[in-house]
């Protein structure tokens, strides 16, 4: 029986790389590996490809849609899944295209080794019918203490002393900041995320209050996820952190009025995009932070920049992980601001999420490949 074929657009990284391999070849498929964003091209065509030919290789560049295309199609074979980790767009003509007649293998799944899954086109992958797989959770840990890090850099003024100790100056504190007890955190988007940075930032003293537009995510694990985590090997750094539950905040407008620092943790919807816009970063308490590892599209980043360089806005800095324009496409009105805090979408990139989220989704792909979808998390438009 012929064995069913998955393109890895982008393959985790490092040591991780072999043993996504292996779990993907131990499930039986057939991968073809993106060389575009390995380290060790020689190596890797050495360890993988000399051993029999366990793996075949490209290498293109996976956000250029045209090649992305021709690659999954190529020699008129197709490609039963791909398989990414950076969020790389799959839109409409993509998808039509890997799952046009004639193809020996026509995509039927897509994976993504995180949680978002706003670059791909819900919709067109239901018309023509790839089913889209994700792995919610699997970096909640890591992101959570990358926003705590935010936080701290932020309310301590880390940057500005940094910045003059490099410059040989003594920089005295003019006005000390309060301490984490005397701070309130408001997260917005009580999810996993959400919930393990609230039991973080607990456990520092904070107050925390949250608003959901959905009831928050306050239970343990449910028995398929925790059937799921055992399937994916174990992960040793729980998600959530001794404390107690965020107290709810009824409106995100009273949410942002009475928060010291206000942290983002939702998805990417046609609902959520432009939430914090000028109207609301306006109604921030004076002096107010803003923290964003969520999405880009969930900030008004003009907005934000001019907030950030009015000196009598009540918003006085923001640490802003995500961006409307990511990668090579890279852009945003927030460069050169010096209370803007700004990083490359890394907050997720810890050794033992990339680890969880690459060998969860090669399961699920596995699985759903196999006609075994009980249990597995799908997105739908």
């Amino acid at each position: 029986m012929e064995r069913s074929r998955v393109l890895l657009v982008d393959a985790a990284p490092g040591a991780l790389l072999g043993r996504e391999l292996e779990r993907l070849l131990g499930q039986g498929l057939a991968v073809t590996l993106n060389l575009r964003r390995v380290a060790d091209r020689a190596g890797a065509r050495a360890d993988w490809g000399g051993r029999g030919g366990r793996v075949d290789f490209t290498d293109f560049d996976p956000f250029d849609e045209a090649a992305l295309l021709a690659e999954t199609v190529r020699d008129g074979l197709g490609h039963h899944a791909v398989k990414s980790r950076a969020g790389v767009p799959l839109r409409a003509a993509f998808l039509a295209g890997a799952t046009r007649p004639g193809l020996s293998h026509p995509l039927r799944v897509i994976g993504r080794a995180g949680a978002g899954t706003d670059h791909v086109e819900l919709a067109a992958a239901a018309r023509h019918g790839v089913t889209v797989t994700h792995t919610p959770g699997s970096n909640a840990a890591a992101v959570a203490e990358f926003a705590l890090a935010q936080l701290l850099a932020l309310t301590r003024g880390l940057q500005s002393y940094d910045e003059a100790a490099h410059r040989g100056e003594w920089l005295a504190a003019t006005a000390p900041p309060k301490e984490l007890s005397e701070l309130t955190l408001g997260i917005v988007g009580p999810g996993r995320i959400g919930l393990a940075l609230a039991g973080r930032a607990s456990a520092l003293g904070m107050e925390v209050q949250a608003f959901s537009r959905r009831p928050a995510i306050t239970s343990a694990p449910s028995a398929p996820d925790l059937a799921l985590m055992a399937a994916s090997g174990p992960d040793p750094t729980p998600a959530s952190a001794p404390g107690p539950a965020p107290r709810p905040n009824g409106s995100l407008p009273d949410l942002l009025a009475t928060s010291d620092v206000v942290s983002l943790h939702l998805p990417l919807t046609p609902e959520t995009r432009g939430l914090i816009g000028r109207a609301e970063l306006a109604l921030m308490r004076p002096g107010a932070i803003l923290l964003n590892t969520a999405r880009g599209g969930i900030v008004d980043e003009q907005a934000l920049a001019d907030a950030l360089r009015d000196p009598a806005h009540p918003l006085a800095a923001a640490a802003v992980d995500t961006f409307e324009h990511e990668h090579a496409a890279f852009a945003s009105p927030l460069f050169g601001l010096p209370n803007a805090l700004l990083t490359p979408h890394v907050a997720g990139m810890t050794r033992t999420a990339m680890a969880t989220a690459a060998l969860r989704c090669a399961d699920h792909i596995a699985a759903l490949l196999a006609g075994r979808p009980e249990g597995i998390p799908v997105v739908t438009a």
